[in-house]
């Protein structure tokens, strides 16, 4: 079991890790733009005057932090010689602010957001999908089956702006942007907790109602496939209960495509919720990202795709790992 399933698929890991980070470090340094050219010529823009001697004091402190000295194989060496000690270099944007430190303030707020988000939309979608296939001709089955077809269709930005007309202007319960209001004593109390959560419910929602939908129409037509087979006929035609025969039966065996797509959303974590995050100015990863692109600090940019190529790849693993648990099968395989 070791040597056949957990090696294999560790050594994919590594090899997926190594090649996506090595595309990370590959592709800025395929753009025209010099990034401390660019740099100097933002300061010059601001018109701030500099001698000819400090210019090239401040190019060749610049090409040092940023890991441009020398030629691309020195240039790569040192690339994961900071990798490995953590060191993705600063922004540019927030000089000297190093990337990590900015991930690591960001990162929280989109784990919180976008996590809860993909669990209760996979959990709620996936269970819908199991029973209404288990119930095809209900009422209950229908008007799902109605709900998923018109929220799947519907971008996560139509959604979240849709939700914000409702519920901050129309009826004013949830506060419009930001992940707590100014003011709020920052710290484990009640007080800060409830206003975290007022936050968070209108961008959680928009994920979790498109989410459900996709997550619904997917179990549904995986299931539907199960119901079919000879093992289902036989529990059904043994008398045994319903209660038994949908979640023993039918959904274990239709949940393992749900469990590797929840594997890929949790991975995507690390990318953010990008587009709703923006909308409701919620302070994750997904809106340091699109400052990051539209600043074009691409220290920043690699950092962020650093991590979602880990979180992805990390995540995937994980699920690989805990497939025998689901699927005794795979055990035998």
């Amino acid at each position: 079991m070791l040597k056949k399933y957990f090696l294999p698929r560790l050594l994919q890991y590594i090899v997926v890790l190594f090649v996506g980070i090595t595309m990370v470090f590959i592709i800025p340094r395929l753009m025209p733009s010099d990034p401390v050219l660019s740099q100097l010529d933002q300061i010059t823009a601001q018109g701030q005057y500099m001698d000819p001697d400090a210019v090239e004091e401040v190019r060749e402190t610049l090409t040092e932090l940023y890991g441009l000295e020398g030629n691309i194989g020195e240039q790569y060496l040192s690339f994961w010689s900071r990798l490995f000690r953590g060191d993705l270099g600063p922004s540019f944007t927030q000089f000297p602010t190093p990337v990590s430190k900015l991930i690591s303030i960001s990162l929280p707020w989109t784990i919180g957001l976008v996590a809860t988000a993909v669990i209760l939309s996979w959990l709620i979608g996936t269970f819908l999908g199991g029973i209404a296939v288990s119930y095809p001709d209900s009422l209950f089955t229908k008007v799902i089956e109605f709900f998923a077809m018109s929220v799947r269709p519907i971008p996560y930005y139509i959604m979240a702006l849709s939700l914000v007309i409702l519920f901050t202007y129309l009826l004013p319960i949830f506060p419009m942007s930001g992940g707590y209001s100014r003011g709020v004593t920052i710290g484990f109390n009640f007080e800060f907790i409830f206003n975290l959560i007022k936050h968070a419910a209108l961008p959680i929602l928009s994920l979790v109602l498109v989410g459900i939908g996709n997550w619904f129409l997917q179990m549904r037509n995986v299931a539907s496939n199960v119901v079919e087979e000879d093992y289902v006929t036989y529990a059904e035609a043994s008398g045994l209960p319903k209660k038994t025969i949908i979640f023993s039966y039918i959904m274990r065996n239709a949940i393992m495509p749900q469990v590797t797509g929840l594997g890929l959303n949790m991975g995507n974590i690390f990318g953010g919720a990008l587009i709703t995050e923006i909308v409701f100015s919620y302070p994750g990863i997904g809106t340091l990202l699109y400052n990051a692109i539209v600043s074009g600090d691409y220290n920043l940019i690699m950092g962020i795709t650093i991590f979602s190529i880990i979180g992805v790849s990390t995540a995937m693993l994980v699920i690989d790992l805990i497939y025998p648990l689901i699927d005794p099968r795979v055990k035998y395989e």
